[in-house]
């Protein structure tokens, strides 16, 4: 398991990061929030997007393409 954090300020593009806990992008422990631990970035990506809609992962770190997709809940037929 690795440790995650997501950064408490946006970037140039208004995201806010997820990295990894020896990433060298990270923010400084007073402009991060701990995420906890998960297996990869798009575990701690669920966590990050309930803090913050625009959450993101870092390029270095995290080195995804994952783009988070919601879909309407399917509808019960009775």
């Amino acid at each position: 398991m690795k440790f995650f954090y997501l950064s408490s300020q946006p970037n140039a593009q208004g995201h806010f990061e997820i990295h990894e806990k020896d990433c060298p992008h990270i923010p400084d422990s007073i402009n991060r929030d701990y995420l906890g631990p998960f297996n990869n970035g798009r575990e701690a990506m669920r966590k990050a997007l309930l803090l913050k809609e625009t959450s993101s992962l870092c390029d270095n770190c995290c080195n995804s393409n994952f783009q988070a997709v919601f879909s309407p809940p399917k509808s019960k037929k009775a």
